[in-house]
């Protein structure tokens, strides 16, 4: 999987691959490569072993971004997603229909909504749980819910449909 990644407003462009249980990393701006093992300790909290090297990641969003700390340092971290970016300009017109797609593999915890709800600006529709984190999808402006195909405690791929906003 090749993201980019915005770390503290400096852009990266970063491959990584599971190799269960780790994954391998490489950050192409900086030719840097090696493995990383990460694993949740508690909801927010992972204990990371990269390259030899032991840290304790804390993850939580404030005012809308994605923030991790490690050994008291908190790092801003946005992951671009062109599909993010396609979604959201069509979005941005106001008029015809919001595909909601899950952002990453994982597994439907909640759906919000059902076909012919009335949804309004930043409600949320469905709740998907990856890498230990949930995730609740939103609409991003007022309309009605066309279609949920997401189903409560189902697994989704990256980019599957879980709903249609009109």
């Amino acid at each position: 999987m090749r993201r980019e990644v915005l770390v503290n407003g400096e852009k990266l462009t970063v491959e990584m691959h599971r190799n269960s249980p780790d994954w391998a990393y490489y950050v192409e701006e900086r030719d840097a490569r090696g493995t990383a093992s990460i694993l949740p300790t508690e909801a927010g909290v992972y204990s990371v072993l990269m390259d030899g090297k032991s840290y304790q990641a804390r993850v939580f969003r404030s005012h809308g971004a994605l923030q991790v700390s490690i050994g008291g340092i908190t790092h801003t971290v946005e992951i671009v997603d062109p599909r993010e970016i396609r979604r959201g300009a069509n979005a941005m017109g106001g008029e015809g229909r919001q595909t909601l797609a899950a952002p990453m593999p994982g597994k439907v915890v909640k759906v919000l909504a059902k076909p012919g709800d009335a949804v309004e600006a930043g409600q949320g529709i469905v709740v998907v749980e990856a890498m230990k984190m949930q995730n609740e999808m939103k609409a991003s402006r007022a309309g009605k819910v066309l279609s949920i195909s997401a189903v409560e405690g189902s697994t989704v791929n990256a980019g599957d449909v879980l709903a249609v906003v009109e």
